[in-house]
């Protein structure tokens, strides 16, 4: 069967006002109506293309639509019920809603302004994306040349795309803001030369602990001898035990426990959720076993050991933070005058009349 075609449009017009109110015919070439209306077809009365314009092509690109049925291509959604044509021509304002059959739903939404060419030529549609525009852009891969030189839809997809890139653009540098702020207030929380928390990360993770009343220990140590290796060896050996001493306690502890520096060789301990005292005693004990093991530093063999107060947030009334490591710090010092190496649990009752209990390991 051979398929009908038009070679051009004829559009007639009735001048307005003026004596000679004769009709003039205006005939435009395909070529002119591809450059005004690149979305544009030509439809017999019984529905067949007769033209189609390159942009329309394009969403379908594996068919020729010259021949094919409107009707079958596109699903009228307004004029509702509109099943030829004629039904077509009767929509207020020549406004019509079409679909795509074969597109994607966010590619298949159409806007479609319909004028007859007269009884026996058929009609003229032009249609367009509406607000599926970007999404039909990308996926049949549009260009500004398949769209009319004066649709603002091409100015609306720059605006679009100034948009998306500035979008990108804020996107990562709030990812650099974010990632800067995080690796800010690590470093605000850390001590440089051991890695653990520092005093401002300790104080801050047990006002957390304190008002969400989660039960904790925490052990207080001092480094014992560590004046007499700074002084005999340096500071640069005294750097190195206070990170031996960081390493030791690393190990001695779980993940989520609390390791922090607070001090020139004093270190702090949060136990999360261990408030058995006779096992954080046995834990002090292993840990001051481990410092009195000898360094080697070149030649030298450096001595240390350790001096431990010990504590837990459900021996009242420590309830306050200053009261809690108040409390610890007097038990580290009746470990110093104890006679160093070993741990002391702080009383329970703040008169004192539970005595402290010293262990030495």
């Amino acid at each position: 069967m051979s398929r009908p075609e038009v070679t051009s449009a004829t559009v007639s017009s009735r001048p307005q006002g003026g004596s000679t109110a004769a009709e003039t015919g205006l005939s435009l070439a395909d070529s002119a109506l591809d450059r005004l209306m690149p979305m544009h077809m030509v439809v017999g009365p019984d529905g067949h293309i007769l033209r189609a314009a390159r942009t329309l092509q394009k969403l379908f690109p594996r068919r020729d639509l010259v021949g094919e049925n409107l009707f079958r291509l596109f699903e009228i959604r307004r004029p509702r019920g509109a099943r030829s044509v004629f039904d077509l021509l009767q929509a207020e304002g020549g406004r019509l809603s079409l679909t795509l059959s074969q597109a994607n739903a966010s590619q298949r939404n159409l806007k479609a302004v319909i004028v007859s060419l007269g009884e026996r030529e058929g009609a003229l549609l032009n249609l367009s994306f509406g607000f599926s525009l970007v999404d039909a852009v990308r996926f049949y891969d549009l260009t500004a040349a398949d769209f009319a030189v004066t649709d603002l839809a091409v100015e609306m997809l720059y605006l679009v795309e100034a948009k998306s890139a500035a979008l990108n653009e804020s996107k990562k540098l709030n990812l650099r803001l974010q990632g800067a702020k995080i690796a800010a207030e690590e470093q605000a929380f850390t001590d440089t030369l051991t890695g653990l928390k520092n005093r401002r990360a300790l104080d801050h993770v047990l006002a957390r602990l304190v008002r969400d009343r989660i039960a904790f220990g925490l052990l207080h140590l001092d480094i014992d001898y560590f004046k007499q290796v700074n002084d005999t060896h340096g500071h640069a050996a005294g750097d190195e035990v206070l990170q031996i001493v960081a390493r030791c306690l690393v190990r001695e502890t779980r993940r989520n426990d609390i390791v922090a520096r607070v001090g020139g060789d004093e270190f702090t301990v949060v136990f999360l959720g261990l408030v058995d005292t006779s096992l954080l005693m046995e834990i002090s004990s292993r840990i001051i076993r481990r410092l009195e093991e000898p360094i080697q530093r070149g030649g030298d063999r450096l001595r240390i050991s350790g001096s431990i107060g010990v504590t837990t947030s459900e021996r009242a009334p420590y309830r306050s933070i200053e009261a809690l490591l108040a409390a610890a710090d007097d038990a580290l010092y009746a470990s110093k005058r104890a006679g160093r190496g070993c741990a002391t649990l702080a009383p329970a009752q703040p008169d004192g009349g539970a005595k402290t209990d010293s262990v030495t390991p």
